[in-house]
C-alpha cells in the first residue's frame, strides 16, 4: 500500500536523523537499578517509552562535523503534505498584537511535551524575557526545549540570556508520553545560533518565525507563524507596559491539527516539527552553551545566570499582570477553540536560500531546485490556474518591503523582469487586477526598501518611460512639478485599471499634526481567488534570494474570508500611490519637522545611490 505524502516526509526524517545520530554516538547516562535517586536519573516509576525515546534523538542536535546528510537537501527534497487543518488569522490591530503575545505565553506555558521556538528577532527586552521564563518553567515541567535566533537579527555579543536558559535545565523534568507517563527521558534546553558570525555566513539569515508546540502529538499540536518577531514594538507596549501606538501591524496564522480525515498523514504540528529539524541542523548553525569555565574564576556563574534566570521570572510575571494580557490568558481556553476555520494548509519554505550560488545570476534556476519553495509554488499555482482557463479575480498582495524583480545573467543582461511579466499578463487577461498594500514614507522602517519601492518598483509598473524619468530626475522637476504630477496622463496611468498599489497612512497622522496612528506595517501575505499565502517572507530580493523563509499556502473560503476583512482594513488606512492625496502627504511630510522628513526628501538619491553600487539585491 502506498505511505501517505505525510508519512514519507516525516519517517525520511526520521531515519536521517537516526543515520546522524548513530555516527555521532550520543551517549546517555546510565541509571543502573536501585539508583535512581541519582542526579538526572529518572523516578523508579519511569516508563521506557519507544516513540519518546525516537522523538527524543530527532529532536537532538548533531554537530555538523559529524552530519553525513544534508539537511537543507533533505528540505529540498521533502514530500511535503497538504494538511487538513485548523487555523485562524491574528490581525493588525493593537487588540491583535496583545492577543498574539498571549497565545505565546499560553502556548509556552501548557506544553505537555515539546516547544520548538526560532525568532529573526528575539530581543532582550520585557516580550523577549518574559518568554525566555515561560521557557523555563517549561523544562523544568519535563517539557523538551529547542530555542535558534538568528546571529545578525539578534546580534549580542554574550547571549547570556539565552545561556542562562540552557542553565533551567539542571532542575529539568522528566519528559511525559502520550498517555501522561513519566519516562525515563529528561527534558533538556539546546540553543542554536543561527549561522553563527563566527562561520563567516553573513548575508544568509534565517527570517523564519515559528512557534511550535507538542508538534508530534497530534491532538495537542498547536503552531503559528506569520510576521511577528519577539520583541516589544510588535506587541503595541512599551516597557513599562503602556501603550505603543507607532508600533508595528502585523498578522499571523494560527494552526491546530482537524483529525476528522487526518488517517496516516503527518499532523500539521508534525510537518512543522520536522521543518524545524531540518533548520536546526543547518550547517552554519552554532551550539551554545553556559560558559561556565570562562566566567567563573572572574564573576560567580551562578549570580551571573540566576540574575539573568530571575530577569526572566519578573517580566514573565509583569507582563501577565497586564490587565489587558491577563483578561486574554484567562480567556485564552475558548480563543483556542473557537472561530477556527477549516482549511487545507500546505508548509512552504526558502531552505535552499541557505546554500544556493551564484544567487543573482541564476535566480530562476535556483528557484526550480527547490519544489518546496515558496516563489516556486505561486509560480506553479498561477500557471495551472491559467492552464485551466481560470483568468479572472483579484490577487491581493501586503508586504512592507515588496519589489518587481529583474535578475540579469553573467553579461549583465536582463534575463527576467517582473515588471514586465506582470504587464504583460495583465494586458493578455483583462479580467484580472492586481493589489498591492505596502508602507509609504511615513510608515515605513527602512528608508532604501521605501526607496526602490517609490521610485524603482511603482514607476516601472504604472509610468511611461518618459514619466519615470521625469519622477526619478528630482524633487523640483519631477514630484513637485504640477506639469507632471497633474498633467491628464498622470492621472491616467496611476488610475490603472487593473493595478492598485496603496501606501500606508494618511493625512491625519500624528505625523503632520492629527491625530490618528498608523504604526508601521509588518504583515505579509497573498489572497487569490482560492488560494492564499501567509509567512514571513516579504517578497522581496533579501526573501527570495538569502534568507530561509516559511508560511503555510492554505485553502478554506472562510479564512479566505476573514483575511480579505484584515487586507480591506489596511486599505482603508492607506492612499492609492500617485493620487493627489498621496502627493500631499508626501509633501507634509518633507515641510515637517519629523525623523520622516529627511528621508523623503532625499529618497531619490538614496535610491541612486542603491542602483550604483547593486545594492537593491541587499536590502
Amino acid at each position: 500500500m502506498k505511505k501517505p505524502e505525510g508519512y514519507i516526509f516525516q519517517m525520511a526524517l526520521l531515519l536521517v536523523i537516526l543515520l546522524l545520530v548513530s555516527c555521532a554516538g550520543l551517549q546517555e547516562q546510565q541509571c543502573p537499578p536501585s539508583s535512581q535517586n541519582l542526579p538526572d536519573c529518572p523516578p523508579l516509576n519511569a516508563v521506557d517509552d519507544e516513540a519518546i525515546n525516537k522523538l527524543y534523538v530527532s529532536r537532538t542536535w548533531i554537530p555538523p562535523r559529524m552530519q553525513t546528510i544534508d539537511p537543507i537537501v533533505m528540505g529540498e527534497d521533502a514530500n511535503i503534505p497538504v494538511n487538513k487543518a485548523l487555523a485562524k488569522l491574528i490581525g493588525p490591530t493593537f487588540d491583535d498584537a496583545l492577543t498574539s503575545l498571549a497565545v505565546k505565553i499560553w502556548m509556552i506555558e501548557n506544553a505537555q511535551h515539546t516547544v520548538d521556538v526560532t525568532y529573526f528577532i528575539f530581543k532582550r527586552d520585557r516580550v523577549g524575557y518574559a518568554l525566555l521564563g515561560a521557557l523555563c518553567n517549561a523544562v523544568r515541567r519535563g517539557v523538551d526545549v529547542r530555542i535558534m535566533v538568528d546571529s545578525l537579527g539578534s546580534l549580542h555579543p554574550s547571549h547570556d540570556e539565552l545561556r542562562s536558559l540552557e542553565t533551567c535545565a539542571n532542575e529539568a523534568g522528566f519528559m511525559r508520553n502520550a498517555k501522561g507517563e513519566v519516562t525515563t527521558k529528561k527534558a533538556r534546553v539546546q540553543t542554536v545560533i543561527f549561522n553563527a558570525l563566527s562561520k563567516f555566513q553573513f548575508n544568509r539569515r534565517s527570517h523564519d518565525k515559528l512557534l511550535v508546540v507538542d508538534g508530534s502529538f497530534p491532538d495537542k499540536a498547536v503552531v503559528i507563524t506569520g510576521g511577528r518577531n519577539v520583541a516589544l514594538d510588535y506587541y503595541g507596549i512599551k516597557e513599562d507596559g503602556s501603550q505603543d501606538p507607532d508600533a508595528f501591524r502585523d498578522l499571523e496564522i494560527l494552526v491546530r491539527t482537524n483529525h476528522a480525515g487526518q488517517g496516516e498523514s503527518a499532523s500539521v504540528g508534525a510537518v512543522s516539527e520536522a521543518y524545524y529539524s531540518l533548520l536546526f541542523l543547518h550547517k552554519g548553525n552554532k551550539r551554545i552553551y553556559p560558559l561556565e569555565d570562562d566566567i567563573e574564576d572572574v564573576y560567580p556563574i551562578s549570580e551571573v545566570y540566576s540574575d539573568e534566570r530571575n530577569k526572566g521570572q519578573e517580566s514573565l510575571a509583569f507582563v501577565k499582570s497586564l490587565p489587558e494580557i491577563n483578561e486574554r490568558l484567562e480567556g485564552m481556553p475558548l480563543y483556542m477553540s473557537e472561530g477556527l476555520r477549516h482549511s487545507e494548509l500546505r508548509l512552504s519554505h526558502q531552505l535552499s536560500n541557505l546554500t544556493t550560488t551564484e544567487v543573482t545570476t541564476k535566480a530562476l534556476d535556483n528557484r526550480e531546485r527547490n519544489p518546496n519553495s515558496i516563489m516556486y509554488l505561486i509560480n506553479k499555482i498561477a500557471e495551472k490556474r491559467l492552464e485551466e482557463g481560470v483568468t479572472g479575480g483579484t490577487v491581493r498582495m501586503v508586504s512592507p518591503y515588496i519589489f518587481t524583480y529583474r535578475y540579469y545573467n553573467e553579461e549583465g543582461d536582463i534575463v527576467f523582469d517582473e515588471a514586465k511579466e506582470i504587464l504583460k499578463l495583465l494586458r493578455d487577461n483583462p479580467d484580472i487586477t492586481l493589489e498591492v498594500v505596502t508602507n509609504s514614507v511615513m510608515t515605513g522602517d527602512n528608508i532604501f526598501t521605501q526607496a526602490i519601492i517609490d521610485i524603482d518598483m511603482v514607476p516601472r509598473l504604472l509610468l511611461t518611460p518618459e514619466l519615470q524619468e521625469a519622477w526619478r530626475s528630482d524633487l523640483q522637476t519631477g514630484e513637485l512639478n504640477p506639469q507632471v504630477v497633474e498633467s491628464e496622463e498622470w492621472k491616467k496611468l496611476i488610475n490603472h485599471p487593473q493595478i492598485f498599489i496603496y501606501e500606508t497612512g494618511k493625512l491625519d497622522s500624528v505625523q503632520l499634526g492629527g491625530g490618528k496612528h498608523y504604526g508601521k506595517l509588518h504583515a505579509k501575505f497573498i489572497l487569490g481567488e482560492q488560494v492564499g499565502f501567509i509567512g514571513t517572507s516579504n517578497f522581496d530580493y533579501r526573501s527570495n534570494l538569502y534568507n530561509s523563509e516559511l508560511g503555510f499556502f492554505f485553502r478554506s473560503p472562510e479564512l479566505r474570508k476573514d483575511l480579505l476583512e484584515n487586507y480591506e482594513w489596511l486599505k482603508n488606512n492607506s492612499y492609492r500611490w500617485g493620487t493627489p492625496e498621496w502627493l500631499q502627504m508626501r509633501k507634509d511630510l518633507m515641510e515637517a519637522d519629523t525623523n520622516k522628513s529627511g528621508p523623503v526628501r532625499n529618497q531619490r538619491s538614496i535610491y541612486k545611490i542603491i542602483k550604483a553600487f547593486g545594492l537593491e539585491y541587499l536590502m
